[in-house]
């Protein structure tokens, strides 16, 4: 009879997985970590819409249609992608997510889902040329 042997070498290496945070309504925000940030990289947080500025609001003009349909998608399954906001000395401003964001607008919605990153003053001017 022939005998096996098994060596693993180097060894394997395993997973951690981290709990979901999730909002009071139930949305995906992120995974928690017991690490604290250093990076500086994007983090999702629920901003009030009165404390976000949209610059360029006023410039664009939404698709109704588009709106309308998020609106129906935000009642029955929430928001499922975060608009991109960026955070300059502790003011929110949001150059992206213009459906979204009227769509929770319009559905009378405190708060909308925020993927956040930090940037400085010379950012925000790039942002708004």
């Amino acid at each position: 009879m022939a005998t096996l042997s098994l060596r693993l070498s180097p060894p394997i290496p395993t997973r951690t997985f981290r709990p979901i945070v999730a909002s009071s309504n139930g949305t995906l925000l992120g995974v928690a970590s017991s690490r604290p940030r250093s990076t500086g990289g994007p983090v999702i947080k629920e901003i009030p819409l009165e404390e976000i500025r949209r610059p360029l609001m006023r410039t664009r003009a939404n698709d109704q249609n588009k709106v309308k349909e998020l609106m129906d998608s935000i009642r029955v399954i929430g928001l499922q992608v975060p608009i991109d906001v960026l955070e300059v000395d502790g003011v929110y401003y949001g150059f992206s997510g213009c459906h979204r964001y009227e769509a929770h607008q319009r559905l009378g919605l405190p708060t909308i889902r925020c993927k956040v990153r930090r940037g400085t003053k010379e950012t925000l001017r790039h942002h708004l040329r």
